[in-house]
């Protein structure tokens, strides 16, 4: 078990880069800082228990290492929910799409569920959060997004052919 400060001034650890789900925690992940109070976080000093466990939740960088972020069982994604990565074509998203923007992934045109045939299905939007955002691989490529989603709409991001991501505001239950 990690001991965590219990007050007062002290070196703690801080993410000194994004780190996804599973990744195991290596020295070049970690950084120490000094806090005011330590309470909750992990110590440098615990640093050594700390390397070679997985993190069980996404981590971002700059921010302060909980016991609980890393160590057996997955905690990520959260029950009811599951992660989907689109291809984005180029132009069906914002470039400035990133990490923990609220978004709705829709058919774009030419997808099978807006084209075609006489009889168009609207297929609802797939709302969800941003996990992560690469870059195209190669100039005009298209690029990942990955969305956390419900469970239940797994399906229906899946038989997005063309997908648009639409970003959301933070807060709110609005979606087109």
């Amino acid at each position: 078990m990690v001991a965590s400060a219990v007050g007062g001034r002290g070196k703690v650890l801080v993410l000194a880069r994004d780190v996804p789900v599973g990744h195991v925690l290596a020295a070049d992940d970690l950084r120490q800082a000094e806090v005011a109070s330590g309470t909750g976080v992990v110590l440098a000093a615990d640093r050594a228990r700390v390397l070679g466990q997985r993190a069980k939740v996404p981590l971002v960088a700059g921010s302060l290492l909980a016991p609980g972020q890393f160590g057996g069982a997955r905690d990520f994604p959260p029950r009811g929910q599951s992660e989907v990565a689109f291809a984005i074509e180029v132009g069906n998203a914002s470039p400035e799409v990133v990490r923990g923007d609220r978004v709705a992934v829709l058919e774009g045109p030419g997808g099978s569920a807006t084209g075609g045939g006489e009889e168009k299905e609207e297929v609802a939007p797939v709302v969800g959060t941003v996990t992560a955002a690469k870059t195209a691989d190669s100039p005009g490529g298209p690029r990942v997004v990955t969305v956390l989603v419900e469970t239940g709409a797994v399906r229906r991001a899946a038989g997005l052919e063309h997908p648009r991501v639409v970003v959301l505001p933070a807060e709110g239950r609005e979606a087109p």
